[in-house]
């Protein structure tokens, strides 16, 4: 029986509305992977569209697990990193990375920090120098686009785009270090939303994309980001990982606007769970 695999997912948690650990630890766990957590902060909502919530920072907790954990002699298939809320956490991450990283495990980074053309409120405006030193150790980064262009110190461009600016973006955040670069938000047309893959050792470049649905749906990107990990981690090649992901996070926003469920809370990515197992499983689904 071969062993089962384990993520270090590094993620703040958020107890209402899901996103961050709240949507790793089910995605990734259904797919029969092991999800270990280091919580970064604990909030009583996440932060979007919402007031008044509280937010705890774990940070000074983070370097005594990593010892603790150094006693055990804890591997780990992949280590994935979401929302980290400050410098002296990027440092600590980076860390993570140089005493858990080996020849044979992915090191993913969603480097969030952004959206809709604009920095988030809680980051100083050299935060992207920091989040692109972090991006630089990592297998994979996931940025969408306004985060791209903060990596990359360009201005953030409007879509649709085409194919000659997407391709650029992508070869350019390639030189930053990663082996595989999964561009998110992208489209060309106002009918298809999706993504844009780059491996960096054989050159090649993937699309993935579906129907195109209207409105701003929080906790997306997380949801995208642990279900490629998971096909990832399944044996799923990049452009069909990436294809699994679009899928399922589109199918999700689907049933969430079909109910007319208040955004803010979160899009219903439970009930995908069942199909997602069998599309991760499936040999080039």
């Amino acid at each position: 029986m071969r062993m089962q695999k384990r993520v270090l997912a590094i993620h703040d948690i958020s107890c209402f509305g899901k996103c961050s650990l709240t949507v790793a630890l089910p995605i990734i766990s259904a797919v029969g992977i092991e999800v270990s957590v280091i919580p970064t902060a604990v909030l009583s909502t996440h932060t979007g569209g919402f007031h008044g919530y509280t937010y705890r920072d774990l940070t000074d907790d983070i370097e005594p697990i990593i010892r603790h954990w150094q006693t055990l002699n804890i591997n780990f298939e992949a280590i994935y990193t979401g929302f980290l809320g400050s410098s002296r956490q990027l440092e600590i991450v980076s860390h993570v990375f140089d005493v858990f990283s080996t020849k044979n495990n992915i090191l993913l980074v969603d480097p969030v920090m952004a959206d809709n053309g604009k920095l988030y409120p809680v980051f100083p405006q050299d935060f992207p120098a920091g989040m692109r030193r972090l991006c630089s150790k990592a297998d994979i980064i996931v940025p969408n686009l306004t985060e791209a262009a903060l990596l990359l110190g360009e201005e953030y461009k409007e879509g649709p785009y085409n194919k000659e600016y997407i391709e650029s973006v992508l070869k350019k955040l390639g030189g930053i270090g990663a082996k595989k670069v999964v561009l998110t938000g992208v489209y060309f047309d106002n009918e298809r939303l999706g993504a844009a893959g780059y491996d960096v050792v054989t050159n090649e470049i993937s699309y993935a994309f579906s129907k195109k649905i209207e409105g701003v749906y929080h906790g997306t990107g997380d949801i995208f980001a642990s279900a490629l990990l998971s096909a990832l981690l399944s044996g799923q090649p990049l452009w069909n990982a990436m294809q699994i992901a679009v899928d399922f996070t589109s199918q999700s926003i689907a049933r969430t606007k079909h109910a007319a469920t208040d955004t803010r809370f979160g899009v219903n990515f439970e009930e995908g769970l069942q199909s997602l197992i069998k599309r991760v499983q499936t040999k080039n689904s």
